[in-house]
């Protein structure tokens, strides 16, 4: 397993139930389930689009309490967009790392860990869609079907979701130690 380092820049949470757009704050308590208050809290979730294998509808494991994305993948999208910047405020997501530039790469079962001893499991990429699509266009009407040219260069860069696996308070300008996992010798 190879450790690694990054610096949390954002702490967001997404507490209005009109919008999935987040908002930052300083520290969040993590517990299972995610973070109280926010959009994708629970331990259970409905499955959706996401997870064709089920009803839409049934009740499944929540794999999406909290979404990373790195701020340098979302540099990466801005400059393929030609845009000057993309917010992680836009995307819905709750944590913003620096330091770890392929974090859409992490592979599943790694570990995220926090000073204060909370814990994430990476569940997974995010798969970019319109949504946060039509709120870049939002920001910038002078560009043309950013909507659809996001759901492209967010691919492989959107980032990942992860459950609590240990609660604890997250801080902003945390330094978290990323533990990536090996297929051939996985943690368990």
């Amino acid at each position: 397993m190879e450790k690694v380092w990054a610096k949390i820049n954002a702490v967001l949470i997404a507490d209005d139930p009109k919008t999935f757009i987040t908002r930052r704050t300083s520290e969040v308590n993590l517990e299972f389930g995610g973070i109280r208050g926010d959009r994708h809290f629970g331990i259970t979730s409905k499955a959706d689009s996401r997870q064709p294998m089920y009803p839409k509808g049934t009740e499944i494991l929540n794999r999406r309490q909290i979404t990373i994305v790195s701020g340098e993948e979302l540099d990466r999208i801005a400059e393929e967009l030609g845009v000057t910047s993309i917010r992680p405020e836009w995307l819905g997501a709750n944590v913003l790392v620096k330091g770890f530039p392929e974090l859409t790469k992490l592979t599943m079962g790694s570990r995220i860990l926090f000073p204060s001893g909370a814990g994430l499991i990476c569940m997974g990429e995010n798969q970019p869609c319109t949504l946060p699509g039509d709120k870049i266009q939002k920001h910038y009407e002078e560009h043309e079907k950013l909507s659809l040219r996001f759901v492209r260069a967010g691919y492989k860069r959107r980032g990942i979701v992860c459950a609590v696996e240990r609660p604890g308070i997250i801080h902003e300008h945390d330094d978290v130690q990323i533990l990536i996992n090996d297929y051939v010798n996985p943690m368990q």
